[in-house]
């Protein structure tokens, strides 16, 4: 007897391997008119800003891009 595969695990295999796979083949950096240190330079500058839109969201999302309101000083 075969065991059935859920739709949900299929899923769950193919979000998977786009994730890994898609990456993989953009590796062409330059375009027409840039050298491909300029490619690779813009690429990075790319992906540096997505990282850091996404922490922000992160902070925001747990809000701690707000100010503490706790106190340094001692009370009694």
């Amino acid at each position: 007897m075969m065991k059935s595969i859920s739709a949900w695990k299929v899923i769950q295999v193919v979000i998977l391997c786009a994730l890994f796979l898609v990456p993989l083949g953009c590796r062409s950096y330059d375009q027409m008119g840039e050298t491909a240190a300029e490619g690779h330079r813009r690429h990075r500058r790319t992906l540096r800003l997505n990282r850091q839109g996404m922490m922000e969201d992160l902070d925001s999302f747990m809000l701690l891009d707000r100010p503490s309101k706790l106190t340094d000083k001692r009370i009694p």
